[in-house]
This record gives C-alpha cells, sequence and structure tokens, in this order.
C-alpha cells in the first residue's frame, strides 16, 4: 500500500511558513499573485461569463423581462434573460454570420499558407552568411512590431485609389490600379497583403529553426553529391516541420481572430457590402454598437469551438508529416 503523508498540525504548519522553505514558497506565491489574480479577472472570469451569457438575452442598456414586479428603476440591473438555444438557431438562421464565416475562412486559407511560404523563403535568404545580415534581418522584422493600427493607417494611405503610393506606382507602367478597399473585389487581397506584409514574426521563428539545423547534415548530403533543392527538399524541410506545424497553428488561431487592421481599414463596418465583415467585427458590432450581450458571446462560443476543432485535427494529423527526433534517428 501506498505511503500517506501525515497531516501537519497547527504549530508544525505556522513552523514551515517561517522555515526558509516557507519563507520562499510565500515570495513565490505573492510574486505570481498579480497574474493569478490578471488570470481569474480578465482572462477566465470573462471566458466563464461569455459562456453563460451566451445562453441568455442580455442586451446591457436594457431592461431585462423581470419575473416578479419591481420598480422601473431596478430593472437595468436585473439578471440576463435564460433562453437557452435561442441564440444559436437566431445565429445559424443569421445571414450576416455566414457571411462574416466565410470571409473569415477565406482570409484564414489564403493568408495563412501565403505568409508561411514567404516568410519560409526569407528566412532561407537570411540564414546566408553574407556582409550585412543583421542589417536586413532588421529591417525584414521592423514590419511585425510597428502596431497594428498604425500599420493599418500606412497601408490606408498607400491604397488610396486616387493618390496612393500603390497605384501611383502602377501608373508608371501604364496599368490602372485597382479602387483596392472600396473594391468588393479586392477589399480582402488588399487586408491579406498587409497580414502578410507584417509576418516578419513567422520569419524570425523560421529562421531560429534553421540555424538550429546541424551543419553536419548539410556537409554529408554535400559529399553524397545532393544539390541545394535535394538538401532543401530532404534535410531543411522534413527537420523544419516541428517549427511549421507550430506556426501553421498559430497562424489558424491569430488569423480567425483578426480584428485591429480590418477595423481600422474598414472604420469597423466591415465594407463594402460586407466583403471584409470578419468574424470578429461581427461579433464587436453585436456586442457594442447593437448591445446584444447575448447573441454577441454565442458567436464567441462558436468560434471557439471551430479554433478548438481545428487545432485538435492538426495535433492529431500532425504525425503524419512531422518528423520527430526518434524518426530522424
Amino acid at each position: 500500500m501506498a505511503a500517506t503523508t501525515p497531516a501537519l498540525s497547527a504549530a508544525e504548519t505556522r513552523g514551515f511558513w517561517k522555515s526558509l522553505r516557507g519563507r520562499e514558497a510565500l515570495s513565490f506565491y505573492l510574486f505570481i499573485a498579480p497574474w493569478t489574480l490578471g488570470l481569474l479577472a480578465f482572462i477566465l472570469g470573462p471566458i466563464v461569463a461569455s459562456l453563460v451569457l451566451g445562453f441568455t438575452r442580455y442586451d446591457v442598456i436594457l431592461p431585462a423581462a423581470p419575473r416578479r414586479r419591481l420598480p422601473p428603476r431596478y430593472h437595468v440591473i436585473l439578471p440576463a434573460k435564460w433562453i437557452g438555444l435561442e441564440n444559436f438557431q437566431d445565429l445559424f438562421a443569421d445571414p450576416l454570420f455566414r457571411i462574416s464565416l466565410g470571409n473569415t475562412v477565406y482570409i484564414v486559407l489564403t493568408a495563412v499558407p501565403l505568409g508561411m511560404v514567404i516568410s519560409f523563403l526569407i528566412a532561407l535568404l537570411l540564414n546566408q552568411k553574407v556582409r550585412g545580415m543583421a542589417a536586413y534581418r532588421t529591417g525584414y522584422f521592423i514590419p511585425s512590431i510597428v502596431p497594428a493600427v498604425a500599420s493599418a493607417a500606412l497601408w490606408l494611405y498607400l491604397l488610396q485609389p486616387q493618390w496612393g503610393l500603390v497605384n501611383g506606382f502602377l501608373d508608371l507602367f501604364g496599368i490602372k490600379g485597382p479602387t483596392w478597399l472600396a473594391s468588393t473585389t479586392w477589399s480582402k487581397p488588399s487586408i491579406i497583403m498587409l497580414m502578410v506584409w507584417a509576418s516578419g514574426g513567422t520569419m524570425i521563428i523560421y529562421l531560429a529553426g534553421l540555424q538550429d539545423i546541424p551543419e553536419t547534415l548539410y556537409e554529408a548530403a554535400s559529399i553524397d553529391g545532393a544539390s541545394w533543392l535535394r538538401q532543401l527538399v530532404h534535410v531543411t524541410i522534413p527537420l523544419m516541420t516541428p517549427t511549421i506545424f507550430f506556426t501553421l497553428v498559430m497562424g489558424i488561431i491569430g488569423t480567425f481572430q483578426v480584428f485591429s487592421v480590418v477595423f481600422v481599414l474598414t472604420d469597423g463596418m466591415g465594407g463594402p457590402l460586407n466583403s471584409t465583415l470578419v468574424y470578429l467585427i461581427y461579433v464587436y458590432r453585436n456586442a457594442f454598437v447593437f448591445f446584444r450581450m447575448g447573441y454577441a458571446s454565442a458567436l464567441s462560443l462558436i468560434l471557439f469551438l471551430l479554433i478548438l476543432v481545428l487545432t485538435l485535427a492538426n495535433v492529431r494529423f500532425a504525425g503524419s508529416w512531422v518528423y520527430s527526433e526518434v524518426e530522424m534517428e
């Protein structure tokens, strides 16, 4: 039978906290207390509240239907009304829900693989041993540390149809530039261009992964007569698959939650004609424009489940293409 630890008496407990080990434990808990309180108050608390509110009708500024007679001044503080699955029934019949989800999926399917490929190619170039490489790496990484709002404001100027720099550059070659964000055809590609432009963080992750590959493997491949392309296909990419898997999962999660860039570029409206109405913009509009907090919470729950399913699916099928150290040995 497993031995059980006897319970400490009150005197022994006080003695423990007065000992060196006890003081160290107390210091540890005091140091993590601000983070723990922040986690409970600003992350776990809102998650639980959103989960509950998704099954209620809670209009924030409008009075909920009271179950008993109370003076009108108390109506605004009444709890939300429980309505069960009514929000979800309305949600699947809502055309804007389908439009916002379709726009978001389009951006995910386009921006994530495009950003990964371009970031990987740039990382391959920046992994070369040439003079001044630190400056090149810094230059490619800077767009990713620019605040999203500032980046969006910059691209709003660049993509201006009449006097924007992009269309001005195209005019030099006799090409009439599109209307970009004012066009239902080019609005989503405009957002995707901005997201790919700011993918320096992914590039740095790939660069770190490339520098972690042992040089002896390339030397052995060169001795065997493998060309640069064969080394890329049979050495670099297989050893980079764990890094590629990480950036794939994080890219999907982050792109499904795209918000600030679209909000600035479209003034929070998702135009023109809802062509850039991404999922979180629709959640924001329901929560803080129409004050339908219960419906917005239901939308958030659907997004959470969608991201969870996609993440679990990626993890489930990762074993078929992600190389492990054991397999490489």
